[in-house]
């Protein structure tokens, strides 16, 4: 039998028994056992954690476990992504911080009824980071890049988003559609007369249209409550 000694970062002690929290403690592994396993059967996705030591000197996931080998699992640091790597699936219950981060223009992937496998293929073949409240989701081998989303309330998840991967100099914002999650496109007023309420039509002159459901966007009211909360993102 082999074992080994884990020591967690505190950031990760809510996936954790509480027996394991704050503390090093030996743990069985089975043979063969990699360091992702056994890291994702104490609880932490794979996701969640940053560069493993074991023995002091930083291993890959597969790494594979030794009698006697001491093992540190640091947190996930945040890292800085371009805006062509900042591209998320979100998963079914993640519908709200979806909207949000279309909203600052970023490619994101979103269906009601898309299902943990949908969402692990997304992230293994098409490079999408996988946002998720399921940490059994996250230990999917497929899901190669993923976020542990922490917040329950849509707006707190798009600062913790933001501040994991350094989205603020990457935003784009208003230049997605909310629903399609596809490039807005400008719209002349009279062609968008019909769709305007009243009010629109005698205060707004710019217009933005989505190519696929027709949806029309101005700068009003919410657009200034929107533009104020990416605004307090940095």
């Amino acid at each position: 039998m082999v074992t080994a000694t884990f020591r967690f970062d505190s950031a990760l002690d809510m996936f954790l028994a509480r027996e394991h929290r704050g503390r090093a403690f030996a743990a069985p592994c089975a043979r063969a056992a990699t360091v992702k396993h056994m890291v994702e059967a104490l609880g932490v996705p794979h996701t969640e954690a940053g560069e493993v030591l074991v023995n002091g000197a930083p291993v890959p996931l597969d790494h594979l476990l030794e009698d006697g080998d001491d093992v540190h699992v640091p947190a996930a640091r945040p890292v800085l992504l371009t805006p062509s790597e900042a591209r998320f699936v979100a998963d079914a219950h993640l519908g709200g911080l979806a909207r949000l981060l279309r909203m600052a223009g970023f490619d994101t992937l979103y269906d009601n009824a898309i299902d943990d496998g949908e969402v692990e293929a997304f992230s293994e073949l098409g490079g999408r980071i996988a946002l998720t409240r399921d940490r059994e989701l996250l230990k999917r081998r497929g899901v190669l890049r993923g976020c542990y989303v922490r917040a329950l309330k849509p707006e707190p998840q798009l600062r913790e988003v933001f501040s994991r991967y350094g989205l603020q100099a990457a935003m784009r914002p208003f230049t997605l559609c909310l629903a399609c999650n596809v490039p807005l496109q400008p719209r002349a007023k009279e062609d968008v007369l019909d769709r305007l309420p009243s009010s629109v039509r005698a205060t707004q002159d710019a217009f933005l249209g989505c190519p696929r459901c027709g949806g029309v966007f101005w700068q009003g009211s919410h657009w200034r409550r929107m533009r104020a909360l990416l605004d307090g993102m940095g």
